[in-house]
């Protein structure tokens, strides 16, 4: 991982995590990248930027060159049905 000056992580990827039952019953995990965070110039905090917002309002951070969680799932979550006005169901 990329280091600052004063040893802080150069870039944060923001994701919301979303869990979901697979079609063979087992738990899995959707990953949405919803924004980023870096360092102040001097070192003392990050700056976010968020590009979406989690209905959980959970926000999980990752270094950039974390390859464990820059793909998606292998099965994705089944869509919510639309409603009479088009826009999907939240449950």
């Amino acid at each position: 991982m990329q280091t600052t000056e004063q040893g802080a992580p150069q870039r944060l990827y923001a994701y919301s995590v979303r869990e979901f039952d697979g079609a063979d019953g087992k738990k899995g995990r959707a990953w949405t990248r919803i924004g980023v965070a870096f360092p102040h110039k001097d070192g003392t905090g990050f700056n976010v930027e968020v590009h979406s917002f989690p209905l959980d309002g959970r926000i999980v951070l990752f270094p950039v060159d974390s390859e464990a969680h820059d793909e998606e799932p292998a099965e994705a979550p089944p869509a919510p049905a639309p409603s009479r006005n088009g826009n999907p169901r939240r449950r």
